[in-house]
């Protein structure tokens, strides 16, 4: 009799133990369930431009009272290590996602996994070359690129020999950058030869290299553009080793603290600024609102803008320049 008043105690206890501990965990998934999560995938982490495109997300998370987490590859080149990032967002269910391709080709099978899952895409930075997203927080990248170009062609007379050092060829936004300046060039400024393009990942040492070899190659050359900021500050320390500081112009795209010293000492002429804040805002902005069934503007025009040693500190620029 008393083995079995002490197994129905036991078995009460234990039954007590399992209702409390589904009501803990019920507990904590309704509070998980209160607040929306939208995953952020990034085209990178390290560069300053990341990090002020997170600044921006942390800031309308806030505002509109969601959780996001926010990542991206070691390095702009790494496509397969994003490709893993996208794969566990859509692991854990998120109510959006925030994604900038590297490459729009490799992702493709994710994003009719999300699709089929109703988890809402809003692409960011970098077009997708897909109808899946539902809106895309971007600068126009080819119009901006088209700035640089005639902003270059002012600077060196409307005649020489220039060169541009891209950072990818897969990207929406690599792609537009270089092909924006390029078409503006053509169209605009006969008296200007385009002699090399060469591409740096985005990496400041290989977009270096590539710059001294394009250098070598053509002695003449009257001014060099670089589509992001590692780019841009591979041709900065180019000229810098070569002793060409005040002998070759050049332009650039993006900001960070290095393309602001070049151009605030004289080594670079000027560059396009993005509004990364702004663009990490608006992707989680249209995300929520996506998430909600809510209709969202197809492209988010960001904006950009000229700067240089005139403007640098004034009013209107200063906002959107990153250290």
């Amino acid at each position: 009799m008393i083995r079995k008043k002490l197994a129905a105690v036991t078995a009460a206890a234990a039954l007590m133990l399992t209702m409390t501990a589904c009501e803990s965990t019920e507990s904590s998934a309704d509070s998980d369930g209160g607040t929306p999560y939208i995953a952020i995938v990034s085209k990178g982490f390290q560069h300053q431009f990341w990090q002020a495109v997170k600044q921006g997300a942390d800031q309308a998370a806030e505002e509109f009272g969601v959780e996001i987490t926010f990542e991206g590859p070691d390095k702009e080149t790494n496509v397969d290590q994003q490709i893993q990032m996208l794969t566990t967002a859509l692991g854990k269910n998120p109510s959006a996602i925030g994604f900038a391709a590297l490459d729009s080709q490799a992702a493709t099978p994710l994003l009719e996994e999300a699709k089929s899952k109703d988890i809402p895409v809003v692409a960011f930075d970098s077009g997708v070359d897909s109808d899946i997203p539902v809106a895309t927080a971007t600068t126009d990248n080819k119009a901006a690129a088209a700035e640089a170009a005639r902003q270059l062609a002012d600077l060196i007379g409307g005649k020489g020999k220039i060169a541009v050092i891209a950072h990818d060829q897969t990207s929406k936004s690599g792609t537009d950058r270089r092909d924006g300046f390029l078409e503006w060039i053509e169209e605009n400024a006969p008296d200007i030869e385009v002699v090399d393009v060469q591409y740096g990942d985005g990496d400041q040492l290989k977009s270096t290299d590539a710059a001294k070899a394009i250098i070598a190659a053509h002695p003449d050359l009257a001014g060099m553009y670089g589509t992001n900021e590692g780019s841009a500050i591979g041709v900065v320390n180019a000229v810098k080793e070569l002793n060409l500081k005040g002998k070759l112009t050049i332009v650039g795209f993006d900001s960070g603290k290095a393309q602001i010293d070049a151009i605030k000492d004289g080594t670079m002429a000027g560059a396009v600024t993005q509004n990364p804040v702004g663009i990490g805002y608006e992707t989680v902005k249209a995300a929520v609102a996506a998430s909600k069934g809510e209709s969202v503007e197809k492209v988010i025009d960001t904006g950009f803008f000229w700067y240089d040693a005139e403007n640098i500190d004034s009013d209107e620029i200063k906002p959107n320049l990153y250290e």
